[in-house]
């Protein structure tokens, strides 16, 4: 097998979408926001030429990781979309699509787009993947990992010839340089239990959402460093909310905690917010009233 090339398409800082190649074979790992759809499709045209687009792989419903696959799709339309099985029935309910377009449009505007196309009704999945199912592209064969705990539809793709594994946002979201920000919205164990299994694989190699690759001992570290904050956050944060801290102190601790540096750059405050008071009533619901 030739060795895969991995280059970030993303027309915006805040998409996750990155194009695996090995030559013949082309994935396009994420696809970014609805309104940079178009963009990411144009990079990638721009590395494939006449080359067409084999796969797209999604690793789970939310907007900023999903929509831009619609329009990726006007430009290659066969090219087969790879989601979880649970991912598959979120795209197929008009209420998600409708939060999804709602979320994209408010994001477009704060990045100064007022108007674009709409495609996300076209939004689909050709391949709906369960844990260990094994996908063949091209001479590249991917194993599907349900990694629960940012969505319950998330999921990673382990290629064991490369030692690589497509992550996802389960793992927490890097800062590009020493830490890493904890991201479980639908159960605490459920992460924990998640990296540790990807801790156990033979990995040289992890691509990141909305960052990249990272190899060596820096994927190492990543792991580890990923453990370790999902694990002391949620002490911290429980242990304020034993002391009765109000939710607004909590919220602007974890902002000062890890909200800096390249984190900004591509995870919109609003977001994190919102995620933050997610993330507190989780481990409050799993954690503290046990």
């Amino acid at each position: 097998m030739n060795k895969i090339k991995i280059t970030d398409v993303r027309s915006h800082k805040g998409d996750s979408a990155f194009l695996i190649d090995d030559g013949k074979t082309a994935i396009l790992y994420d696809s970014g926001f609805a309104f940079t759809g178009f963009g990411v499709a144009e990079n990638i045209k721009s590395i494939l030429g006449e080359r067409k687009l084999d796969y797209i792989f999604l690793t789970h419903s939310h907007y900023d990781h999903a929509l831009g696959a619609a329009y990726v799709l006007k430009y290659w339309p066969n090219a087969k979309v790879a989601a979880g099985e649970y991912a598959a029935k979120i795209f197929a309910k008009p209420t998600a699509k409708a939060v999804m377009r709602d979320l994209d449009k408010k994001f477009a505007i704060r990045c100064g787009v007022a108007d674009y196309e709409d495609l996300i009704d076209d939004l689909r999945v050709d391949v709906p993947v369960a844990d260990g199912d094994l996908i063949k592209a091209g001479d590249m064969e991917f194993t599907v990992l349900n990694l629960p705990g940012h969505t319950k539809c998330s999921v990673g793709f382990y290629c064991p010839a490369e030692k690589l594994l497509l992550s996802c946002e389960t793992l927490g979201v890097y800062n590009g340089s020493d830490d890493v920000v904890p991201s479980y919205l639908v159960g605490y164990q459920m992460a924990i239990d998640a990296i540790d299994r990807v801790a156990a694989l033979d990995i040289e190699r992890i691509l990141i959402p909305h960052f990249g690759i990272i190899e060596g001992e820096a994927a190492r570290f990543y792991l580890k460093k990923a453990r370790e904050s999902a694990v002391t956050t949620a002490d911290a944060i429980l242990a304020m909310l034993k002391q009765g801290s109000e939710r607004e102190a909590i919220v602007a601790w974890f902002k000062e905690r890890f909200y800096h540096g390249y984190v900004v750059e591509i995870y919109p405050i609003d977001a994190m917010e919102m995620n933050t008071n997610i993330t507190i009533s989780l481990l409050e619901r799993e954690l503290l009233q046990q």
